[in-house]
This record gives structure tokens, C-alpha cells and sequence, in this order.
């Protein structure tokens, strides 16, 4: 998929923030997205990737949001709306998990395997063959090949994408270690401003709405998706903290018709309360 890079984009660097290094899923989606002519911002956390995009130190964030085998990422629903984000676009990700060492390094010598915990949760089943070996969980998958690289770490080993053993010059020890091999990642493109697409090119949007606490509210609301001809493709609910026992919804919807949406958005926010357009964008499924 090509992403919007539009002539404006063109005339200097785009500096895009990752959660994660060269060679992590997140620096492989803004290269596929934006293409070569982008600057990283390289971040340990979603939170940290959310402050460069606040204090202006980047343009644009790459963010996942959901896995085809872990579910959603759900603090990060919480971070696009406390922090007033736009979700300007998508893009699906197969994830490739492959276990590397040191140079000379065999599987027999693994005695840690450190990683993110999503990555370390998707690759369960195949530690279970080696209860030998300790699972550690880290801030990045690449930052943990990269730390092997540089401090010439024996005995451990990191679950990264194929770009990073290329990167820090590393050794595959067992390939595609993922529990399910059909695994892809949906990750979200986040800025401070709003949409950067004319109307008729969009046909899906987040939304964030919370119910009344009664029998058939929520079911009203997607009544109302259903006759404005929407087709919800994600419903995530979340607990507001401060009120006990109500919840948020965060929901993902397709149309054809923008007007049908601009109907819906209308009536969604007399029946809900706090409803919040969280990024209206092109579906990236089509």
C-alpha cells in the first residue's frame, strides 16, 4: 500500500514517531506507508511516542491499536482520545517473529529470550518445547537485537522482525516462531490535526461515544449505524475511571456515502454522550 504522501510532504523530511527502533514492525509500517523520505523518531513507549507528537518534535506517529491473536492493544484507544490524536490512516501488517542471536550462537545456548511482552504472548506456543529457556519481557524487539549486537551478549536471544537481524548483523536461529502464522497488526497513522483527505476519498472512521446506563442503549446506537448504512468492523468497550460501572465505546465503522456518515454523526451525538469523531480516513482492507 502506498500511503498519502502528498506533494506538500514532499518538499522535506517527514519526521515520523515509532514505538521502537530500525528494525521493529512499527519502522517497517512508516517505511511501507511514507517510503524512504522520512525522518524517525524513535520511542520506547506509546506514551513517549505521544509526547514527541504534543511538543512538536514529530509531524506524524505510527501507533498499533490491534492483533489478529493478542486482540487490542487497549491503552492505546485511551492515549489517541486523552490526548485529542486525529487517526489520519491505517495499515495491515503481517508480523513475522523470528528468534536471533549473537553470531555463532545456537538455539542449544539460548538461555533468555528477551522481547516485547506482545511479541513474547504470540510466540507462547513455541517456548513451550523449551521450558529451559526464561522469557523475558523488554521495551522493543529490535532495541533487544540491537543491545545483543552491541554488547556482544551471549546466551540471549531476541524475537525481532528478519530487518533487524540484517541490521545489527545477527544470526536466525528459528524462523516464523509465531503461534499462528496468518498474524497481522493493524497499526494507526496519529497527528495532532484532523483528517488530511477530501471528504469523497474517506469511507471508514473511529469513533468514541459512551451510552446511558440502560437496557437497549447501546443497541440503539448501533441501530442507528445500521440504518445510516455503516458496517461496524471493531467494537472495543473501556471503563470511564471515574465513574464505576460505565463504559466508553470505541468503535470503527465503513460507509460508501460520506453524507450517510455526516447523517449518522449527527444523530450519534444527541443519543450518546462525549461523542468524539476520533479520525475519519481510507480503509486499508479495500
Amino acid at each position: 500500500m502506498e500511503g498519502p504522501f502528498r506533494s506538500a510532504d514532499r518538499d522535506m523530511k517527514l519526521k515520523i514517531a515509532i514505538q521502537g527502533i530500525k528494525g521493529s514492525n512499527h519502522y517497517q509500517v512508516a517505511r511501507e506507508y511514507y517510503g524512504n523520505h522520512i525522518e524517525l523518531v524513535e520511542c520506547l513507549s506509546f506514551d513517549a511516542l505521544v509526547d514527541r507528537l504534543l511538543d512538536g518534535t514529530a509531524d506524524k506517529g505510527v501507533m498499533a491499536i490491534e492483533n489478529s491473536i493478542a486482540g487490542s492493544i487497549i491503552p492505546n484507544y485511551a492515549l489517541v482520545y486523552s490526548n485529542n490524536l486525529h487517526i489520519i490512516g491505517e495499515h495491515y501488517q503481517n508480523i513475522h517473529h523470528n528468534l536471533m542471536v549473537l553470531k555463532g550462537q545456537q538455539l542449544k545456548d539460548v538461555r533468555e529470550v528477551h522481547s516485547h511482552p506482545m511479541a513474547l504472548l504470540q510466540c507462547k506456543e513455541f517456548f513451550r518445547g523449551y521450558p529451559n529457556i526464561k522469557l523475558v519481557e523488554d521495551a522493543d524487539t529490535a532495541e533487544t537485537a540491537k543491545r545483543i549486537q552491541e554488547q556482544n551478549l551471549r546466551h540471549i536471544g531476541a524475537i525481532a522482525p528478519k530487518a533487524a537481524a540484517d541490521l545489527y548483523d545477527l544470526d536466525i536461529v528459528a524462523p516464523e516462531i509465531q503461534t499462528i502464522k496468518n498474524n497481522a497488526t493493524r497499526f494507526i497513522i496519529v497527528k495532532t490535526k484532523n483528517k488530511e483527505i477530501p471528504k469523497e476519498e474517506i469511507n471508514k472512521a473511529s469513533l468514541r461515544f459512551i451510552t446511558d446506563h440502560k437496557r437497549g442503549s447501546l443497541a440503539a446506537v448501533l441501530n442507528v449505524m445500521s440504518d445510516c448504512s455503516m458496517n461496524l468492523t471493531k467494537i472495543q468497550s473501556l471503563p470511564i475511571i471515574e465513574t464505576p460501572w460505565k463504559y466508553a465505546f470505541f468503535v470503527d465503522v465503513t460507509f460508501e456515502s460520506y453524507a450517510n456518515f455526516a447523517k449518522a454523526k449527527s444523530l450519534l451525538d444527541i443519543m450518546s454522550e462525549d461523542f468524539k469523531v476520533l479520525g475519519e480516513y481510507k480503509n486499508a482492507r479495500l
